[in-house]
């Protein structure tokens, strides 16, 4: 009955199926006066080598694996929802952002990423040397 659901579903861009449409984690972005926010969902991160974020040419990504320690067996899973492996996700951002000064937090399954926004200043006085 799955393999049919999953036949009739193929066509859509959501898969139904939890252990693929892992690899692509949900991610919110929004911007302040003065940084761009991204938080993404990522329950079960035990430790900060195992997430990787890179910023480059207007673009967030965030990559990285979870490992789950007490694994149940095959055999007696019922449901299996929680996801185990890797993740990758590239986000494009809504204006350029520094590369200096990101900051990354992860507390109760959420990695949020703080990344100040660049500044033009439209002014710049220029000094006059006199001799």
């Amino acid at each position: 009955m799955r393999r049919e659901f999953e036949r009739i579903f193929s066509d859509f861009p959501m898969n139904f199926d939890n252990e693929r449409n892992f690899g692509g984690i949900r991610v919110d972005v929004h911007e302040t006066e003065n940084e761009v926010i991204a938080a993404c969902d990522i329950p079960g991160l035990e430790k900060k080598e195992n997430v990787n974020i890179d910023l480059e040419n207007n673009t967030l990504s965030i990559s990285g694996s979870v490992n789950k320690t007490n694994e149940t067996k095959e055999e007696n899973m019922y449901r299996k929802e929680c996801y185990t492996g890797s993740f990758h996700r590239a986000v494009s951002l809504p204006c350029p952002v520094s590369h200096e000064g990101v900051k990354a937090t992860y507390k109760n399954g959420v990695l949020e990423v703080r990344m100040p926004k660049l500044t033009r200043d439209t002014k710049n006085r220029i000094n006059v040397d006199f001799h």
